[in-house]
């Protein structure tokens, strides 16, 4: 077995000090994985909108979809809006950026599709852009 060396700041301090810092250590290796496990929770999680997705959605959503969706409203079914309670309860798949960019191309009842209008940029950034504003309740 090998031995262990503490490091020559420990061995310079007083017995109760190298004590502390060697207790700490279990500590500091919690707290490591700890902060390890989020970032690779957060990188699985896809990775945030861009500003500039958030500005090309805007500017696809104003262009084609605030005529029925103006302010996040829905001017053909009053109780289908873009709100996050209202998306969790009616969008297929459940409240996530997946699901709307799924309703965009594939449109529903009254609502056209518009994977043959938009290009997936395009689709990508109106999802992210209405993910974003049901997400911070914005609408």
């Amino acid at each position: 077995m090998a031995a262990v060396v503490a490091p020559p700041a420990v061995v310079a301090q007083k017995p109760q000090v190298v004590a502390s810092t060697i207790t700490a250590m279990p500590r500091l290796t919690k707290a490591a994985t700890f902060v390890a496990a989020g970032t690779v929770a957060i990188l699985l999680s896809g990775p945030p909108a861009l500003a500039a997705d958030l500005i090309l959605g805007e500017e696809v959503f104003n262009n084609n979809c605030a005529a029925c969706h103006m302010g996040g409203n829905n001017s053909v079914q009053n109780e289908k809006t873009l709100r996050k309670s209202a998306l969790e309860q009616y969008l297929a798949g459940g409240f996530n950026q997946d699901a709307i960019v799924y309703q965009v191309e594939n449109g529903k009842n009254a609502m056209p599709a518009w994977a043959d209008r938009l290009d997936e940029d395009e689709i990508q950034a109106v999802a992210a852009f209405v993910f974003s504003q049901a997400s911070g309740d914005l609408w």
